[in-house]
């Protein structure tokens, strides 16, 4: 039973909203500003799971949270989609003229780049969460300051909204991993996404004899994510997604890519979350 579960950023972040849909209000939460504090907190014990983010469909691929599972051999147990509106929010009683400069996450500043062309005179600076901007912006009563972030961040640090959803792109979703310390999550007969992670050989067509292995065994591939291996110069480890419907095919499939492939090694077995 899952008690208290770590995730980055604070109440109000976008990583606490998929804790409340994913878990519910129950649920204790552990607040880290890093993803590695993330995941010391799970590996200590401290909490029974963690959230983090993997993918935005913007921004691409957060490569350095895959390399974190995989480092410290920590299992996806599910995912869960969240459609991100972000919000340019301040303190009552101000419009966006009053606004010099807004703080956000990186990610998030990318994603709403486009909308600050329109206001040249704010300078954005990039900050460790976009909830716990809203929090300080509030205990501190920061004037001329803005935050992007969450309606639930507005609504817990009492900041009004002066723009809504102002991402680039509307339809902004992120892809969110629940970790825990071990892999015996859910049943083998509702298994029907895999995430995985192996290395090719330096000879022609390596990589695409195993993606044909997953397309014989009728495994769809969903996800393929490069990442260099630090101790080898110009060679790459693979991390893959998978869905399928029968789980031996899924099986079959690692038994050949664990001979072809280097390194083979099963991330995550879940349920898809897109389904």
């Amino acid at each position: 039973m899952i008690k208290t579960v770590a995730i980055q950023g604070v109440k109000g972040s976008y990583h606490h909203i998929v804790s409340e849909q994913f878990f519910d209000n129950s649920v204790g939460l552990i607040e880290c500003l890093t993803f590695d504090r993330v995941v010391e907190a799970l590996i200590t014990k401290e909490c029974d799971a963690a959230i983090m983010a993997l993918e935005n469909s913007i921004a691409g691929s957060i490569i350095p949270n895959y390399a974190l599972i995989d480092n410290h051999h920590l299992h996806i147990v599910g995912e869960h989609y969240l459609d991100i509106q972000h919000n340019l929010m301040a303190l009552p009683g101000q419009c966006i003229e009053d606004i010099e400069e807004v703080y956000s996450h990186p990610m998030a500043l990318l994603q709403c780049k486009e909308f600050f062309k329109g206001y040249p005179h704010i300078k954005l600076v990039e900050d460790k969460d976009t909830a716990e901007v809203a929090d300080r912006i509030n205990k501190k009563q920061l004037k001329n300051i803005g935050a992007i972030a969450s309606v639930l961040a507005a609504d817990i640090f009492e900041l009004d909204i002066l723009a809504h959803s102002i991402q680039t792109i509307k339809h902004n979703e992120t892809r969110f991993a629940v970790v825990k310390r071990t892999n015996s999550e859910v049943p083998e007969d509702e298994i029907n996404k895999v995430s995985m992670k192996f290395e090719a050989d330096h000879k022609r067509g390596s990589l695409a004899t195993i993606l044909n292995v997953m397309s014989d065994c009728k495994l769809n591939l969903t996800k393929i994510q490069s990442l260099p291996i630090i101790e080898t110069p110009w060679k790459y480890a693979f991390f893959v997604d998978v869905t399928f419907e029968d789980y031996n095919d899924f099986k079959k499939a690692k038994s050949l890519i664990e001979i072809m492939g280097e390194g083979f090694k099963v991330l995550g077995e879940y349920k898809n979350a897109k389904l």
